[in-house]
């Protein structure tokens, strides 16, 4: 086994912030010989000096994969064997070059077309970067780092390969469409086709050929690729499991051993770090100084000034005697988060500083960025411990253990985590220096001891509390599931250690440390999304009263506000913690861009493949065409139909229509960008029909209804009409109903349907010149012609009725008792039509009164039948100067309009003589009728 290369590690653990390599990098220095340090370096300056072409074969495009190269699954304890790399590459990087000879052959000979030709150079070059490849994985077979980078290099090149084949198949499609048309050639006997036709198909079967041979040798080198990324695979699981399970012989040598290589280290580092400094004072004091400084000036800006921006979200209110649980854990969350990243930051800039001015020689900068970046980890757990626990005010304690617990459980997880960052820097110290390995492997079983110890020393705290209990109590011991495990992984290390797997002892040792501590801030970041997310939460937060006291929120905003918050608070956990605690189980950062591209770009579910990219772009573009059509429409309405005064129907429909057209092409648009062959809408349009055809008939209806009443437009928006028992104004035309307000003010959703198959009446169509007609009854006592004349004068003389046309009077019916006139009048709107007839009325009944024709209402006198003339008195009031059969005097005083119905208005003068008459045949009946 080989060590990483030393010029690699300043910029992993800058990268990672000290948390990349703390497993994996320990259990290989505990388990590898120390011959491999200076074969791994030459290995990797040697892959580090090789062009790297896979931005070039990457930005080829990929339309499909004939075989699906196995992902890396490297986990601990796997028992694949390491197979041998070498062989399979020379065997298969014989036919990459042998290959391309049919197809170049058959492109010269034939003339092959200038795509055909460029896709032989592609194969070409592909089979000679797949030959390189090959030769750099038997070379870094040792090496992890190297072999995930050439993996992805190879998944590049696998999906250039399909690429450059999926590129020739339109030409093949064409050609065998032209073959099918020529036909076949002439049977034996048959008459000779033209030469030119026999030229033709013989210069397409040609073409056919060579483009098959291109595509077979695409599938043979895809084939190769395949297996030489799924042997990368195999050969990084078996390192991982080898180097993990590598026993190394415990002895009192191996101790005397570690000791003279301690002293030794001891004096190379004081001599490597004090001439360092001589030699940076002497002769580098300014670029010194100056990286010093702004190195302070950095650690202001992060530290500082994250404190003072996010005081309220990190620091704990001393005025709230009873933090609710949602503030403890937000400000548990963000107190770990926000300081962490800061103390990252500022180590990274204060490396970069001095690496900038080139202060830093090249055997002090790793020992330089192992240093910073196990104080940024040690710096984390501790803050995640205090955040937990809070020693020293129990209100912001997330769980329940006593004050004496969580000091001491505050100081073993602060003892953990600093025997780790110790033995991780003092690692990378003698990895730096170049001490023997058996010095790393002393070092890390000393301290896998030591954290077994501190571990089984937990179990014997006593933290927890009853819920009757203070947090000053003292406390009782952990459940027995807890004791026990802790018992049993503090032991499982010690026997690790000692049985000589110290690479395993320290990887767990790690992973309960780093991984425990990621693991525990997810969790408390997810029930923060979660507390945020929870309905009415969000109001109460300093940020909720803010907006809601800034923008006048409501609470369904506020809580809307809440929900985003929330889904914001756990992407942040997923993006941010996943990745890190995939790199401390053996994973590298080629492995997780190379997933997160491919999740991204190609899920594959079966035979489909999404796209979160596309589908993302999808999203965005149908957005930006909702905007830009919304704005399309407010701009052609404000600006052009509104000066132009257009009428409001027609505006409307103009707008309905623009927004349809927009917001179906910027759909369009979506789903090409989404990746979605639009072609592939046949069947979706099939499937359609055949619901319209079961259920959705009314609905289709409905929408080609509404398309041809905006289109058409027997009524607009503001239209009175008339359709069956419904009479009202049109408010608005949908696509699937149509909104008619009544007089009532009661909204009516009509179906389009409707009112395209049933007639409809609209008084204003086009225009709102409409016409009224007021019935007027009288007495045969009164002069026809009179009556004429004074509602053609009443009519004239009021200023919204027209004078063009002229109002018009006439003598309609002779009723019972009565005769009936009606007065026609015109106004210039219709809807003023009721205010006209209103005044009308009043005018006619003082001008009757005026000429003493009549009454505002006629005296109704009943006659008695004999048959109804019973001998029993009746008690009820008798009407007086009504006659037999006349309507009540509200009906007969009404006028009459063309909406709905005909007012009335009656003015009919008392007939005395009727009057005395009805009385004395009354008395009669009286008189004859003695117990009436």
């Amino acid at each position: 086994m080989k060590l990483r290369s030393v010029g690699k590690l300043p910029a992993i653990l800058i990268c990672l912030l000290g948390l990349v390599t703390a497993g994996p990098v320990a259990a290989q220095k505990a388990a590898q010989p120390a011959q491999g340090t200076a074969q791994g370096t030459t290995q990797s300056g040697q892959k580090s000096t090789q062009p790297a072409q896979s931005a070039q074969t990457a930005s080829q495009p990929a339309a499909g994969k004939a075989t699906t190269p196995t992902e890396d699954n490297a986990q601990p304890g796997a028992n694949d064997a390491t197979p041998d790399v070498a062989a399979p590459a020379a065997t298969t990087a014989e036919p990459a070059q042998t290959a391309p000879a049919p197809a170049q052959s058959a492109a010269q000979d034939d003339g092959a077309a200038p795509g055909q030709s460029q896709a032989t150079e592609q194969l070409a070059k592909a089979g000679d970067e797949l030959k390189r490849l090959t030769d750099l994985v038997s070379k870094a077979k040792d090496d992890d780092t190297a072999l995930a980078e050439l993996k992805v290099q190879v998944d590049a090149l696998f999906k250039q390969i399909i690429g450059v084949s999926v590129s020739t198949r339109p030409r093949l499609d064409e050609i065998k469409a032209r073959l099918t048309e020529l036909g076949d050639p002439p049977a034996e006997g048959q008459p000779a086709e033209a030469d030119i036709v026999s030229a033709e198909r013989k210069r397409l079967v040609a073409e056919r050929g060579a483009i098959n041979a291109l595509t077979g040798e695409a599938e043979g080198l895809s084939v190769q690729a395949t297996k030489l990324s799924n042997a990368i695979t195999a050969t990084r699981r078996a390192l991982f499991s080898n180097t993990l399970l590598k026993n190394t012989e415990v002895s009192t040598g191996m101790f005397d051993d570690a000791l003279t290589a301690t002293a030794d280290e001891t004096r190379v580092l004081s001599r490597s770090v004090g001439s360092w400094l001589s030699f940076a004072w002497n002769y580098k004091r300014v670029p010194l100084l100056t990286a010093l400084f702004l190195s302070l000036l950095a650690a202001l800006v992060f530290l500082s000034g994250s404190r003072r921006l996010f005081r309220p979200w990190i620091e704990h209110d001393i005025t709230d005697e009873e933090p609710s649980y949602f503030r403890r854990l937000s400000v548990a969350f963000w107190s770990t988060l926000i300081p962490t990243i800061a103390s990252a930051a500022f180590a990274i800039s204060s490396f970069l500083f001095l690496r900038g001015f080139n202060v830093l020689r090249s055997d002090i900068a790793p020992i330089i960025a192992i240093t910073l970046g196990v104080a940024v980890v040690v710096f984390f757990v501790t803050r995640l411990a205090q955040a937990v626990l809070s020693p020293r005010d129990a209100r912001w304690r997330l769980v329940r253990v006593s004050d004496r617990g969580a000091r001491m459980l505050m100081i073993a997880i602060f003892a953990m985590a600093l025997v780790n960052g110790l033995d991780y820097l003092f690692g990378g110290v003698s990895e730096a220096l170049g001490s023997p390995v058996v010095l790393t492997v002393v070092k890390s079983y000393i301290a896998s001891i030591v954290i077994g110890l501190i571990i089984m020393a937990s179990a014997w705290i006593k933290p927890t509390l009853r819920k009757d209990e203070s947090f000053d109590g003292h406390g009782h011991a952990w459940p027995r599931v807890v004791s026990f495990a802790l018992l049993a992984t503090g032991a499982l290390l010690i026997i690790a250690a000692v049985s000589g797997y110290v690479g395993l002892a320290r990887f767990i040792a790690t992973q309960i440390i780093i991984t425990g501590a990621i693991l525990v801030t997810m969790y408390i970041g997810i029930l923060t999304g979660r507390a945020v997310a929870k309905q009415g939460a969000f109001a109460e937060t300093a940020a909720g009263r803010y907006l809601e006291r800034r923008y006048n929120l409501e609470q369904v905003a506020l809580d809307q506000i809440g929900l985003a918050a929330g889904l914001s608070i756990y992407a942040l956990v997923v993006l941010f913690f996943i990745p890190l605690i995939l790199l401390q189980w053996g994973f590298q950062i080629a492995d997780i861009e190379s997933w997160a591209y491919r999740m991204v770009t190609e899920i594959k579910i079966g035979s489909i493949t999404i796209s979160l990219v596309g589908i993302l772009a999808g999203v965005l573009f149908f957005a930006l065409g909702y905007v830009v059509t919304r704005f399309v429409q407010r701009w052609i309405d404000g600006n052009i139909m509104a000066r132009s005064r257009v009428d409001a129907g027609v505006r409307n429909s103009i707008r309905t229509g623009i927004g349809y057209t927009g917001v179906g092409l910027a759909g369009l648009i979506g789903l090409s960008a989404a990746g979605i062959d639009l072609s592939n809408l046949a069947l979706v349009a099939g499937a359609l029909s055949l619901g319209v055809g079961f259920g959705l008939q009314n609905i289709v209806s409905n929408f080609v209804s509404g398309l041809i009443l905006l289109v058409e437009r027997p009524f607009k928006v503001g239209d009175w009409i008339v359709s069956g028992t419904t009479e009202g104004f049109v408010k608005r035309i949908s696509v699937r109903a149509t909104e008619i307000e009544t007089f009532q003010h009661q909204s009516i959703m009509m179906p389009n349907s409707l009112l395209i198959n049933a007639s409809v009446g609209n008084w204003t169509h086009r225009n709102k010149l409409g016409r009224s007609e007021i019935a007027v009854t009288v007495t045969y006592a009164s002069e026809p012609r009179r009556i004429m004349e004074l509602l053609s004068e009443i009519a004239a003389a009021h200023p919204m009725v027209l004078k063009n046309p002229s109002p018009s009077v006439g003598f309609t019916a002779f009723g019972d008792d009565r005769m009936t006139f009606e007065l026609r009048i015109y106004v210039a709107d219709v809807l003023t039509g009721g205010g006209v007839r209103n005044d009308l009325r009043v005018s006619i009944y003082e001008r009757f009164r005026d000429e003493g024709i009549g009454e505002p209402f006629p005296v109704k006198i009943e006659d008695v039948p004999v048959e109804d003339q019973t001998g029993i008195e009746s008690h009820e009031p008798e009407k007086v100067g009504e006659p037999k059969g006349a309507t009540p005097a509200e009906d007969r005083v009404s006028a009459k309009a063309t909406s709905s119905s005909k007012a009335t208005a009656s003015a009919a003068p008392l007939d005395e003589e009727r009057v005395e008459e009805g009385s004395a045949r009354r008395a009669a009946s009286r008189r004859s009728n003695p117990n009436r």
